[in-house]
């Protein structure tokens, strides 16, 4: 198919832009989020899915109860939304860092199958970055012409990997790569409008966590100070977080579950582990998914897309906080059996996140 002008216009802009991964002048400096008073009210975009896994947005108010830590609070706003009525942008991040060369070409091979469906044709603007050792590389620029999208992928390269992966300096260099990474790209998604689908097609990072592996308190502080950065930045950016595994069933049930061990919450900083920032782990208490259950990259990128299709909308009136960074669980439950309601499984009130590093 002929390229037309404005087609051609819009693949300038997609040319990438690196990031490396120690440097941030490409994106906005990373600044804790300011204080919230308690008049804040807490907003929380919610998917409902049905046992078949079919979006749901029939709902009204009362079929919905907000618990903030088991205490039931009013909602003060309520509406259904769809991407018709709100911006709704995608990144598509592909992790070339933690999965091996073979399955990483197979990855890009299936995002570029996604991004030729219907002829091409998106149902949302898209970007696509890549991760490497180098840091991460992000399309400056959106389209919904998936076969540009699919050109500009094919001239990025996936560059020699340099960090030895069988030891734990090793695992450690990619821990650091992949979360700077990921500051990177919530900062940038937080400039956009409306509401944003980060896909970061990856195995996951190393959670460096369990019985022979120490962490010391200073580090404790940073991994703690960057829970509450990036929860709090996602939220009041409405950034959802989808971790799909290319991997799939060719790993370990044991291996692809240990990331559950970390789904609580974090609410003291002597709590902190490594895991406790695992790409799953941030992925499911945004709101979004963690799916490694076949190796259909493509099935699984649409099935986190169906979530854009339409959510609802609540807001409600946190309690004041005792003090900073307190963390609060948040559940919603339906009156309607049958029904699973899904957004952030949590917030920091009054967060301040300050001396994180990255």
């Amino acid at each position: 198919m002929a390229l037309t002008k404005l087609s051609c216009a819009l693949f300038v802009l997609l040319l990438p832009v690196a990031l490396p991964a120690g440097a941030q002048q490409s994106l906005p400096a990373i600044a804790p989020p300011g204080p919230s008073s308690t008049s804040q009210q807490i907003h929380l975009d919610v998917v409902v899915d049905s046992k078949s896994g079919q979006p749901v947005n029939y709902l009204a108010q009362q079929d919905f109860t907000v618990l903030d830590n088991k205490a039931p609070l009013p909602i003060t706003s309520f509406k259904v939304v769809t991407s018709a009525q709100e911006p709704v942008e995608v990144i598509v991040l592909i992790d070339g860092v933690n999965t091996p060369y073979v399955t990483s070409a197979y990855a890009r091979e299936q995002t570029e199958k996604f991004l030729k469906e219907n002829e091409g044709t998106l149902a949302h603007p898209t970007s696509i970055a890549l991760l490497s050792d180098d840091g991460v590389q992000i399309d400056n620029g959106f389209s919904i012409n998936g076969n540009i999208l699919s050109d500009s992928l094919e001239h990025h390269q996936i560059g020699l990997r340099e960090i030895n992966r069988s030891s734990q300096r090793g695992d450690s260099e990619r821990w650091d790569i992949c979360v700077k990474a990921l500051h990177q790209v919530v900062d940038y998604a937080a400039t956009l409008p409306g509401r944003k689908l980060i896909l970061y097609i990856s195995p996951g990072w190393p959670l460096l966590s369990g019985p022979h592996i120490d962490i010391s308190a200073s580090r404790q502080q940073q991994v703690f100070n960057d829970i509450v950065y990036l929860s709090s930045k996602m939220r009041q950016s409405k950034i959802v977080l989808y971790n799909v595994s290319p991997i799939g069933a060719t790993e370990s049930l044991m291996a692809a579950n240990y990331y559950e061990e970390f789904l609580k919450g974090i609410s003291k900083i002597s709590q902190t582990q490594y895991g406790d920032l695992g790409l799953q782990v941030l992925a499911v208490q945004s709101g979004g998914l963690s799916i490694a259950s076949n190796s259909d990259v493509t099935g699984m990128i649409q099935k986190c897309l169906a979530d854009a299709n339409s959510w609802y909308e609540i807001a409600f009136d946190p309690p004041p906080p005792d003090k900073p960074n307190e963390y609060h669980h948040i559940e919603v439950r339906l009156d309607q059996p049958g029904l699973v309601a899904r957004t952030r499984t949590g917030y920091y009130s009054n967060p301040v996140a300050t001396g994180s590093g990255r």
